[in-house]
């Protein structure tokens, strides 16, 4: 559903909304939509909103001009305006101030911004994405987000499963990243084994891709082999799934002496 959806918006330069737990993969599905788009040669510029400090997120993404406030040596290109004709990606939104989300909604209306400190008027050529792990809907209803930006953010929403509701996803993403990992620190290992695998696809996940990767990327580190073994992963992959068989090997005990005691 996910890549259905990437494919469909990834030609149109409407605002996409992407959602879902945090390491879910939502910088990736922008990504997508910028590739397959028409925008693919132009720049993808990915701004974490949340790790930018309150007090510079708007010199970050409007620019400055020289002197515009206290400590500017020069003037700066901001990312709307770095952006281009390309992707402007803005991770979790739900961490803007009510201030910056009121300049936001104005250049996402008048497809135009000015640099701090000046009033010349630069448009908007960039395809702004935009992804937050949050629920922007009780934010609204909380009071801590817009409801008119959350309109007009809202237009397309793609959201991304965590992990653990797509274990179909893992093999290949696994495999993704062993490729990945395997170039990288120049090690000749080209496979996961089974026993490994079935670890993999049994645990729950709660990082998502992003612990995915991760573990995948220690995997390819420590093997000293040409596969990945089931040695070579973590110890609480183990112990989590010796749990989950202990789990379900008490829940059918208990439904069968259920099934004893309803006969008798």
């Amino acid at each position: 559903i996910v890549y259905d959806l990437v494919c469909r918006v990834a030609s149109l330069s409407a605002t996409v909304l992407i959602t879902g737990e945090s390491g879910t993969g939502k910088e990736l599905v922008a990504r997508a939509i910028h590739n397959l788009g028409s925008r693919a040669k132009q720049a993808f510029i990915p701004v974490s909103c949340g790790a930018i400090p309150e007090s510079l997120i708007e010199a970050e993404l409007f620019g400055h001009e020289k002197g515009a406030y206290t400590g500017t040596n020069g003037a700066r290109a901001g990312y709307l305006e770095q952006a281009g004709e390309g992707t402007l990606f803005l991770d979790e939104i739900g961490e803007l101030s009510p201030n910056t989300q009121v300049k936001l909604l104005r250049v996402l209306q008048e497809k135009e911004f000015c640099r701090l400190g000046s009033t010349k008027r630069i448009p908007l050529n960039a395809r702004i994405l935009l992804a937050t792990h949050q629920n922007l809907q009780r934010m609204v209803e909380a009071g801590t987000f817009r409801h008119d930006l959350f309109f007009r953010v809202n237009v397309m929403q793609i959201h991304v499963p965590p992990l653990r509701d797509r274990t179909e996803d893992i093999p290949t993403l696994a495999h993704h990243f062993l490729e990945k990992y395997s170039k990288e620190y120049d090690k000749p290992v080209s496979d996961i084994r089974p026993d490994a695998m079935e670890l993999l696809v049994a645990y729950n996940w709660p990082g998502n891709v992003r612990e995915l990767e991760n573990l995948i990327q220690g995997a390819v580190i420590l093997t000293d082999g040409n596969s990945i073994a089931r040695s070579d992963l973590p110890e609480h992959l183990q112990v989590d799934k010796e749990a989950r068989e202990a789990l379900a090997e008490t829940f059918d005990e208990l439904l069968h002496q259920f099934k004893i005691d309803l006969v008798n």
